[in-house]
C-alpha cells in the first residue's frame, strides 16, 4: 500500500522560523515537527514542487533559506506531471482570487498529493470554496486527523 503523500506549503515549512510567542504559531510549529518526524519515519511521503525552491530562494534570512532548500530537496519524490495541465489548473484557480503562488502550490499538491497542508488561513478558505482533488488542512488539524503525538 503507498504512503499518503503530503505537500507542505512554504508558510508550514517555515513555521519554526516565526515568532513563538503566540499560541497558535506553537502549535502550528509542535504540529509541524510531528509530521516532519513522520516522514522521516517513512509513514508518509513528502512531495515538492518548483514553486517552493523560487519561494524559499527568496527568503532573507540565509539560515532559513538554507534550512528549507535542503528539506525539500531531501525528498526522493520526482514526478513527471503534465506542466500544460498544472499550467492550466493554477490559471483557473488565479481567476477565481487565488494568488499566483498560492494557485501553482494548489494545482501541483493536487496533481502530486493526498494532503496539502497550510498555515494560511486565507488560502484554506479559498481552497474550501472551490472542489478540490486534493484534502486541504492545517498542520495542527492534519496530526489530530492522524492522530500524530
Amino acid at each position: 500500500m503507498a504512503k499518503p503523500s503530503l505537500y507542505l506549503d512554504v508558510c508550514t515549512l517555515c513555521r519554526p522560523f516565526d515568532d513563538q510567542n503566540m499560541m497558535r504559531i506553537r502549535l502550528e510549529t509542535k504540529s509541524y515537527f510531528l509530521i516532519m518526524r513522520a516522514v522521516r519515519d517513512d509513514v508518509y511521503r513528502m512531495v515538492y514542487s518548483p514553486v517552493h525552491v523560487v519561494e524559499i530562494a527568496a527568503i532573507r534570512n540565509v539560515l532559513e533559506r538554507t534550512e528549507l532548500l535542503e528539506i525539500v530537496h531531501s525528498t526522493d519524490e520526482k514526478y513527471l506531471l503534465d506542466s500544460i495541465s498544472l499550467r492550466q489548473r493554477a490559471n483557473e484557480l488565479t481567476k477565481r482570487s487565488m494568488g499566483v503562488a498560492d494557485a501553482a502550490h494548489v494545482a501541483f499538491a493536487e496533481a502530486s498529493a493526498d494532503y496539502f497542508i497550510s498555515c494560511d488561513d486565507r488560502l484554506i478558505k479559498q481552497c474550501q470554496r472551490e472542489t478540490m482533488n486534493v484534502t486541504v488542512m492545517t498542520p495542527v488539524e492534519f496530526c489530530e486527523r492522524e492522530n500524530l503525538k
